[in-house]
């Protein structure tokens, strides 16, 4: 039988970031848990970054089940959790937090969500591939990580400040070739890459105008990616598609990242196919 109700034996999880009112995140995963019987509820909490660590002793002193962490806490929680599990500490940031009887265990379901997600949708060989990341920030990290455990040979990180590129491609070609350059450097490696990957908010909603390469790098032997997810299609997509490259949306990650963390937090296989066509609908209803 699907639950509705809130009880005494409700367990709380929820998400924090700072802003947080766009988030999409509760609507899924309260349809997820009703869709699987769990007597659970989550919510969006806006943390700033003075409240995190109070934030944190909050989940272990209310009773929290877990929380997902976005912009701009994914690395900033680290020194404040008891445990993280290894793909988090070599990805460098944590989008997961798992309370279990007090001890916070912090995980990355981010590079997880979109590899499995990019394979899925586009069917691409990534042990053939070679990546561009655009940007340098958390869920880079946890992107660029991911790729390369799947095997992808060569990934360029580019960002505007070259040297963050730089630093996060030395602690990433441990486990493949990675090369740290500027964006003013991608110009000269567009007919390399196979895949362009932007990790960075540029372009999303509301700032839909913006895009964070230029139009004429864009060609058609490419697949084009976006972690952006509202809007569904971003001007850098658009762009993409007008020139005959491929184009992945960020949708995807997004259910499969919430996915691994509900698997994480319940023990239970999560409704995948529930989770997406609620996210649509409300995409659609609110835009």
């Amino acid at each position: 039988m699907k639950r509705s109700l809130l009880d005494s034996q409700t367990v709380l999880y929820g998400v924090l970031g700072d802003p947080i009112g766009h988030s999409r995140s509760p609507i899924m995963h309260n349809r997820a848990f009703r869709e699987c019987g769990i007597n659970a509820a989550y919510t969006a909490f806006h943390v700033t970054a003075e409240q995190l660590h109070g934030a944190v002793e909050g989940i272990r002193a209310l009773g929290l089940g877990g929380v997902n962490v976005t912009i701009p806490h994914k690395v900033e929680i680290m020194p404040y959790l008891d445990k993280i599990d290894e793909g988090a500490r070599i990805a460098g940031a944590v989008n997961t937090v798992v309370n279990q009887n007090g001890v916070l265990t912090g995980y990355n379901t981010d590079g997880i969500g979109y590899v499995r997600s990019l394979k899925e949708e586009t069917g691409v060989d990534l042990t053939t591939a070679r990546v561009l990341l655009i940007g340098a920030g958390g869920a880079a990290r946890g992107v660029a990580y991911e790729l390369a455990r799947e095997g992808v040979p060569c990934i360029y990180i580019a960002n505007r400040t070259s040297k963050r590129a730089v630093e996060l491609a030395e602690v990433m070609g441990k486990y493949t070739e990675v090369i740290g350059l500027g964006m003013d450097e991608i110009g000269d490696i567009m007919h390399e890459v196979s895949i362009v990957i932007n990790t960075t908010s540029v372009g999303m909603s509301p700032h839909v105008d913006l895009t964070p390469i230029p139009e004429e790098y864009l060609h058609q032997g490419l697949i084009v990616s976006d972690l952006i997810y509202n809007p569904r299609v971003t001007r850098l997509l658009r762009e993409a598609e007008a020139c005959g490259a491929r184009t992945h949306g960020g949708l995807g990650m997004f259910i499969f990242q919430g996915a691994c963390a509900f698997e994480l937090w319940t023990g239970k296989p999560a409704p995948i196919e529930v989770m997406r066509e609620i996210v649509l609908e409300s995409l659609q209803n609110r835009g």
